[in-house]
């Protein structure tokens, strides 16, 4: 099982690759965040070259498709072509009101990002003419002044998120991975995610070539008491703000906690923010996280995804140990 690993940062985004590759991750990550989410892997790549990269993800509804496609061939090319361009949504309130775009019908938008990008890959590889004309989107111009040489690698791979049962769907369907959000459970991946993923599959043109599923995960870690009582801390309190935001609602239903996510909205609404970690109980911490030693994450994850993936991205929502890492690298390679 390969595991890739966050990085938060910019200016230490270069020496938190360069750790976590010393750890042995086999790639790392970045997120729409405080920072933009394709400039700190340029840094990661050049400080550790044939490292894997992904966007986990890029917001897409706000980007051009040639903007997306030119960073993404950009990283390709500085990652010896181990870059995923990973695709989100976000949520309706930071599309409309942050990016100031539009977000109705986001299954059918994304769709239509990750078909124009893969238009432009397309002339760019095998020098095809640029015709992309969808309901959101249109590119039919490109000149050989703004194309980039094929790449050897051919081109990125392309993952989209999701969670409920649409964006799954069109994540098989049109993209190369999905890239499952991290508050899940087991049962709701067994019961919701893999069936939407085998609609969309029934419905992927068979040129697209082979897809994955690429689980992300809260791993609450530690090698001892201490150790489990400061990773669950941290991730209670990710928990608690995921818990905030409608979208992941489905999932608490599904494992009876619905009532926890209007008032941990109703928390965020008055500014009492650091009331969340109170709301996540032992149980809900239990469902949706990977927790134990790193034996004990290595199994649960062997036991819940290996029959569906091959990597995995891991957040671990706190002060890191020494060695932990490491150790839960090598645990899970081993699984």
């Amino acid at each position: 099982m390969e595991v890739l690993a966050p990085v938060y940062g910019l200016t230490d985004a270069a020496d938190s690759t360069r750790r976590l590759v010393a750890a042995g991750v086999d790639g790392v990550f970045t997120f729409e965040g405080p920072h933009d989410v394709f400039l700190p892997l340029a840094l990661a790549a050049a400080a550790c070259p044939g490292t894997a990269l992904m966007t986990n993800v890029a917001i897409a509804f706000p980007r051009n498709a040639v903007h997306l496609a030119h960073a993404a061939w950009d990283l390709h090319e500085l990652s010896g072509g181990r870059f995923t361009l990973g695709l989100g949504t976000q949520v309706r309130t930071h599309v409309e009101r942050r990016f100031g775009e539009e977000f109705d019908r986001p299954a059918d938008r994304m769709r239509e990002a990750v078909g124009a990008v893969r238009a432009v890959f397309r002339s760019w590889q095998h020098g095809e003419p640029l015709r992309f004309d969808g309901e959101f989107r249109r590119h039919t111009l490109m000149t050989p002044m703004f194309s980039p040489q094929p790449s050897p690698h051919g081109p990125p791979r392309i993952a989209v998120g999701g969670l409920g049962p649409r964006m799954c769907a069109v994540a098989a369907e049109s993209a190369d991975l999905l890239a499952v959000m991290p508050v899940t459970s087991e049962r709701f991946f067994v019961e919701r995610t893999l069936p939407a993923v085998a609609e969309g599959l029934a419905r992927r043109p068979p040129g697209f070539g082979p897809f994955e599923v690429l689980p992300e995960l809260i791993v609450s870690c530690g090698r001892d008491d201490a150790e489990q009582a400061s990773a669950d801390a941290g991730c209670r309190a990710l928990l608690g703000f995921y818990a905030s935001t409608p979208a992941y609602r489905p999932v608490l239903d599904h494992e009876g906690f619905g009532d926890l996510q209007p008032a941990a909205q109703q928390l965020t609404r008055e500014g009492r923010w650091d009331e969340l970690t109170g709301l996540v109980p032992d149980e809900l911490l239990a469902l949706v996280c990977v927790r134990g030693t790193p034996a004990e994450v290595a199994a649960t994850v062997a036991r819940r995804y290996r029959r569906h993936s091959s990597r995995i991205c891991a957040y671990l929502p706190y002060d890191v140990p020494d060695g932990l890492w490491g150790e839960l690298v090598d645990a899970l390679h081993a699984a």
